[in-house]
C-alpha cells in the first residue's frame, strides 16, 4: 500500500462515527511516521520536477512559458500529489490531536479521571 492510500484509509476511519480515542491515538501514531516518508518522497519528487523545469528553461523563449510547460509534466504532478498528500496528513493529524483533546476535556468534566 503506498502512502497516500494509507493516508486515504486513515483519513477514512478518522471520520468514522465509532471512532475510539485508542484507535485515534494509533492512528496518529501512523500519521506522524507517515510523514517522515511522505517528507523523504517530496524531496525525490521535488528534485526530478526541477530537472524537468531546467530542462523547459533551455527549450522555451521565456521562462513565463517554460514554466506553463513543465507545469503540464508527470514530475509536477507527482510533486504536487505529494505535497497535497503531506497537507492532507498534517490536517488529518490536527483533526485528531483536537479529538483526543476534547474526549479527555469531556473524560475530565464528567469526573471519570
Amino acid at each position: 500500500m503506498s502512502i497516500r492510500e494509507e493516508i486515504n484509509r486513515i483519513s477514512k476511519r478518522a471520520g468514522a462515527e465509532d471512532l475510539m480515542p485508542g484507535e485515534a491515538a494509533d492512528l496518529l501514531r501512523t500519521l506522524a511516521s507517515l510523514l517522515g516518508n511522505l517528507n523523504a518522497y517530496i524531496r525525490q519528487v521535488d528534485l526530478a520536477y526541477k530537472k524537468t523545469l531546467l530542462k523547459y528553461y533551455s527549450q522555451e523563449e521565456t521562462a513565463n512559458r517554460a514554466k506553463i510547460v513543465a507545469e503540464t509534466s508527470q514530475e509536477y504532478q507527482k510533486m504536487r500529489e505529494g505535497r497535497d498528500t503531506k497537507e492532507l496528513a498534517i490536517e488529518l493529524m490536527r483533526s485528531l490531536k483536537y479529538f483526543l483533546k476534547d474526549f479527555e476535556e469531556e473524560r475530565r468534566l464528567s469526573g471519570h479521571q
